[in-house]
Formats: C-alpha cells, sequence, structure tokens
C-alpha cells in the first residue's frame, strides 16, 4: 500500500513537467534570430604566455568597444581536450564600423599588418579556425531545407 501511495503521489508531482515538456514548443518559443556566419577560434598557447595572450585578446576587444562593436566571446579550458581558450565572433566587420575600428586600432597603438601577425603568434603554439553559421537549433536548421 505504501508503494502505491508513493508511486501515486511521484506520478501526479511529475505530470505538470511531462505536460509541459511535451507541449508543442512553437506556442510558447519566441521567434529565433536569424543565424550569423561567425568565427571559432581554438587556441593552444605556448608555455608562459597565457596572460600575454588574455591582454592581447582583451586589448582587441577594446578596440571593438570602441569602435561599437561587442567583444569576442571567450570560453577557457576547463577539463579533457588540450586546447586552452577558444573565441567566437562575428566573421565579418560591418562596412559602417570597419573604419571606426580601424581608428581605435590605431589609437590604441595595436599592430597591424606582418607586425601583427609576428606579435600575436608569439603567444600560440598552436590554432585552428573555421566558420559557422548560428546559433540555431536542429529544428530551425531544418526548415531552411529547399527539399523537405
Amino acid at each position: 500500500m505504501k508503494r502505491t501511495a508513493i508511486t501515486i503521489l511521484v506520478s501526479l508531482l511529475t505530470l505538470p513537467v511531462l505536460a509541459q515538456a511535451t507541449a508543442p514548443a512553437a506556442a510558447s518559443a519566441p521567434a529565433a534570430p536569424a543565424p550569423q556566419k561567425l568565427l571559432v577560434e581554438i587556441y593552444r598557447i605556448a608555455p608562459g604566455q597565457h596572460l600575454a595572450f588574455l591582454q592581447a585578446i582583451a586589448s582587441y576587444d577594446e578596440a571593438n568597444r570602441m569602435a561599437g562593436l561587442p567583444p569576442r566571446q571567450l570560453y577557457v579550458h576547463r577539463d579533457g581536450a588540450s586546447w586552452d581558450f577558444m573565441l567566437i565572433q562575428p566573421a565579418e566587420i560591418p562596412d559602417d564600423k570597419s573604419e571606426a575600428l580601424g581608428a581605435a586600432w590605431k589609437k590604441l597603438g595595436l599592430p597591424s599588418g606582418a607586425d601583427f601577425f609576428l606579435s600575436f603568434r608569439q603567444f600560440i603554439s598552436s590554432h585552428e579556425d573555421t566558420f559557422v553559421s548560428g546559433p540555431t537549433s536542429a529544428a530551425d536548421y531544418l526548415a531552411t531545407r529547399k527539399n523537405k
């Protein structure tokens, strides 16, 4: 009898959760923003260069802020694979922000061209980058198919 009462109680308590989980998502979820083209960079930092790398990224983000652009999204490794930092940022600079970003870069005295390449590479042991589209959901991505 006690086991039956517990089973009924658990069933009654979980019913609202199950009902909410199985309700159509479209009825309550707002429309997702259109995915954007993003650049994902994964870095393995040279020994002893972690602080300098983060300081450089912070200065690049300051240039973005001065130009009215968002900072890069920084992810810090915790466990698992051998990377240290991952950055996610828009893949393209909007045309109306390009001049302001160049001026901010110059005002902060940040390196450009070959000087940027050589100074930034001192922080890096290895890196990978790729372009992605997102964020999105599987359902929203499937809805973009031409052949349904």
